[in-house]
């Protein structure tokens, strides 16, 4: 796959002054660089007919070397003019960092993370998008920024730069000159967000219909991420504790009764389980009650009132307020879209 600068000249205007460069190297997820890349250039072909001699985006890809090999097999060509990245001395108005199996490998490149550096520096804004976070928090760029990565790697991230404050749930991050974003398609959320940024909501809107995407995608990515679980606990009596709880997560589960039945004081019972497990007996009965509404949400049809009253919420309402605090949208909503089930087959409960 080429991208070469045929193959946006007919999107640029020749009073292009908002220069995007997509770094590139070798184990890059070609949807964190195509993605957005697909955005800037689908705004450039809007921006063409709504608002003539306007600015555009002018779109490069750089790299280290000419022929890039992706994490799906598919090879890319950088548009770099010369060999090597471009000299230190130029800089985009946005730099983006796409992710990808190669990242860590490109973080042992002490050259090319001074590059990324000394021309985060001068550039107006750096987007990574998934996991290109981790080359960003290699040159330096996380310290007391608001950062997210894909899920999957989001405790990686916390243990590899303590100073950044990491997001768990958010699809796009803003903070300052760096945005960040979730994992892989988030990137087009991402992509988007410049876009209205920089031209309005209007131009944002208008890409995103003709890329069939939400502009603003409800919910976080906590919704895309299967459930966490907590350590099991090492002494007995907390073990049984939590497998009480995940046997029958709709019995009564209050610290009182968890207590009596392990044999141990509700005092005693919350400070050794918070001590192992790493939450609070209540926050880990709430997640558990959580992850089993979500499979009653992707498996069946149904009322969410009943699977209030399955999962051992008191009510709906309190259900509905756990959910999006845990998963960042409603029940309704997450059942839309993650249902895997014919809803015609089904007998509503």
């Amino acid at each position: 796959m080429s991208l070469t600068p045929d193959s946006f000249e007919s999107m640029l205007s020749p009073m292009s002054n908002l220069s995007v460069w997509f770094l590139a190297y070798p184990g890059i997820q070609t949807l964190d660089l195509t993605g957005p890349f697909e955005v800037f250039s689908t705004a450039n072909l809007i921006l063409e007919h709504r608002q003539d001699g306007a600015d555009r985006y002018e779109l490069r890809v750089v790299s280290s070397q000419q022929s890039i090999p992706t994490s799906s097999g598919l090879q890319l060509s950088a548009t770099t003019t010369t060999a090597g990245l471009p000299s230190s001395g130029s800089s985009p108005h946005t730099l983006v960092i796409p992710g990808g199996s190669g990242v860590r490998e490109a973080c042992q490149q002490p050259e090319l993370v001074q590059w990324v550096r000394e021309t985060a520096r001068s550039s107006h804004r750096v987007a990574t998008v998934c996991t290109g976070a981790f080359l960003a928090g290699a040159a330096g760029l996380l310290t007391s920024k608001r950062v997210t990565t894909h899920w999957d790697h989001l405790r990686d991230l916390r243990i590899a730069f303590p100073h950044a404050l990491i997001d768990t749930d958010a699809l796009f991050i803003h903070d300052d000159g760096l945005w960040s974003s979730a994992g892989v398609t988030a990137g087009i959320d991402l992509a988007l967000a410049l876009v209205e940024t920089d031209f309005g909501a209007d131009i944002a809107q208008e890409v995103a219909r003709h890329l069939v995407v939400f502009l603003r995608r409800p919910g976080g990515q906590s919704q895309f991420a299967p459930p966490v679980w907590s350590n099991q606990a090492e002494s007995s009596p907390i073990r049984a504790a939590q497998d009480l709880i995940n046997n029958d997560p709709a019995g009564d589960l209050s610290v009182s009764a968890i207590a009596s039945q392990v044999g141990m004081s509700a005092r005693h019972f919350s400070r050794l389980f918070g001590h192992e497990v790493g939450q609070s007996p209540g926050r880990y009965v709430e997640a558990v009650r959580i992850s089993a509404a979500r499979h009653h949400l992707e498996s069946s049809t149904i009322s969410i009132d009943k699977i209030a009253s399955l999962c051992g919420f008191a009510s709906t309402e309190v259900l509905r307020r756990a959910f999006h605090r845990q998963v960042g949208t409603s029940p309704d909503t997450y059942r839309k879209h993650h249902s895997v089930r014919d809803p015609s087959n089904q007998q509503v409960g």
